[in-house]
């Protein structure tokens, strides 16, 4: 070995035991691992932001697709108490038609015709104008009776007609959008074959129901 390589060895060799040496050493190797640490932490938030984005993403979603519904909701029930006011001037109106007996009917002069012509068209008018705004007629008699839309004020024996069928209709019902502003008050047949109401799958009878606050308030 030359003088030159015994000298490069002696070198390496010293500054090898050098303590500032072996310090250097020591703090770079830390170093390197705290590097990647920090990628593995910035990798593991980067995840967690990228889940946290998401989930505030969905509940803005939802929260459109709520806000969406609850107006158009409000739109199409905001005018439930006022169309169930309506009612009953119509209602009123069907009542003063009524009581015209069908002889004086017959034998009006034309004031009284026209008059009756007149109160005819006021009634179909309002009903029109409810029904352009989501309000329609429940006509039951002859279907089957159904409690989310019926109320049974009492039963008629009949045994040719199915049971639970409706074959009297005391009130008209009506309902806005597909909600019931006001149930059908009716009669249903007793005493035929056999034929439930559905009610949550199941078939029912039709028990006559407690008065109708509404109606008691109409009539």
């Amino acid at each position: 070995m030359t003088n030159q390589a015994k000298d490069n060895e002696q070198a390496r060799t010293e500054a090898a035991e050098d303590p500032n040496v072996k310090a250097f050493e020591e703090n770079a190797g830390e170093e390197a691992v705290s590097e990647e640490d920090v990628l593995v932490r910035l990798a593991k938030e980067n995840e967690e932001l990228k889940e946290r984005a998401l989930r505030l993403a969905a509940e803005m979603e939802n929260l459109r697709k709520r806000t969406a519904r609850d107006v158009t909701e409000a739109r199409s029930y905001s005018i439930a108490g006022f169309a169930r006011d309506m009612l009953t001037v119509s209602d009123n109106l069907r009542r003063a038609l009524e009581a015209v007996p069908a002889e004086a009917r017959a034998a009006a002069d034309s004031g009284l015709s026209s008059l009756m012509e007149g109160v005819e068209m006021t009634e179909r008018s309002m009903l029109s104008t409810l029904e352009r705004h989501g309000v329609k007629q429940i006509d039951p008699k002859g279907e089957r009776f159904d409690p989310h839309f019926h109320q049974a004020m009492f039963e008629v024996p009949d045994p040719a007609t199915p049971e639970n069928t409706v074959v009297q209709v005391v009130q008209q019902g009506y309902v806005i959008g597909e909600r019931v502003l006001r149930p059908a008050m009716v009669g249903v047949a007793k005493g035929g074959p056999k034929a439930g109401a559905v009610q949550n799958g199941e078939n029912v009878a039709a028990e006559p129901g407690p008065p109708n606050p509404q109606a008691e308030r109409d009539a």
